[in-house]
């Protein structure tokens, strides 16, 4: 596995190829990662993964300073999963001046949800996911590979590259969970055993929202969210949203909205970690 920490050099590895694909990452990398490293392989003639802890996605008090770097252990996963080049750039190497210039997204997409809740999250997201297109797939385009967990994140990405007609596919892979369920993330590491026991409740009150809006008729569907909501905070979760929308914009569902077509997205923090869910039903 080449690695290459410039933009130059990246150019250079990747001159002789016509199709890279791309699986962008913040590093700290778990099975999640690696199966989109996978799902990726055969995609193109040469697959690349990138290693970078975006500065401009964190909001003043949240932990860009303390989010896991795991250097020795990526490197070690990527290679066997077959990874053919690792874009590893310092931030001075991505933003060698003020990033002055941003990609802000659609304020219907991006300012709901995670948006509301991290304000100016999907601008920092949009601006470095543009650039990392640009450095990997700029000079030929590709296709780039990004996990359903992050569902609004993929949606803003997907209007992104439709919007300023990138020559480049985006590819959605499966949310990997764990044994009992919970979502495969990066900061499941900052749980205690006892919270990581309890994360859980997330995924299945994912599920128990869904079945219950499922179940209700369509005028007693407003009490669904609230119940459920209710029910985590019962737990001692400190929830931000549990909300059953359209996966097509992710406006909220309405009673003319079928089964096949809707997902159910969560956000709560327990104990001092923030985790994130979706459920397509």
């Amino acid at each position: 596995m080449l690695i290459a920490r410039s933009i130059a050099d990246l150019r250079q590895a990747l001159a002789s190829y016509r199709h890279p694909t791309f699986v962008p990452t913040m590093g700290n990398l778990h099975d999640g990662h690696i199966a989109l490293v996978r799902q990726a392989k055969p995609l193109g003639d040469v697959t690349v993964a990138s290693i970078f802890v975006n500065r401009l996605q964190f909001l003043p008090h949240e932990d860009f300073d303390s989010y896991p770097r795991t250097w020795e252990a990526d490197c070690a996963q990527l290679q066997a999963a077959g990874c053919d080049v690792l874009f590893a750039p310092r931030e001075a190497d991505l933003y060698p001046q003020p990033q002055t210039f941003k990609v802000h997204p659609d304020a219907a997409l991006a300012d709901m949800l995670e948006g509301h809740f991290r304000p100016g999250f999907f601008t920092g997201v949009s601006t470095v996911v543009m650039k990392l297109f640009a450095c990997v797939l700029g000079q030929t385009g590709g296709t780039a590979v990004f996990g359903k967990k992050d569902y609004q994140q993929l949606m803003v990405i997907r209007h992104m590259v439709q919007q300023f007609a990138l020559p480049i596919e985006v590819v959605a892979g499966e949310t990997c969970r764990a044994a009992d369920g919970l979502a495969l993330s990066s900061r499941n590491g900052y749980l205690s055993l006892e919270e990581r026991q309890e994360a859980v409740a997330l995924s299945q009150a994912l599920k128990q929202l869904a079945q219950q809006w499922l179940n209700a008729a369509p005028n007693d569907r407003s009490a669904v969210e609230p119940r459920a909501l209710d029910a985590l905070r019962a737990r001692g979760w400190a929830p931000d949203y549990l909300t059953v929308r359209r996966r097509a914009d992710l406006l909220p569902a309405t009673a003319a909205d079928a089964a096949g077509s809707l997902v159910a997205l969560g956000a709560a923090r327990l104990g001092s970690t923030r985790l994130i869910d979706n459920l397509e039903f």
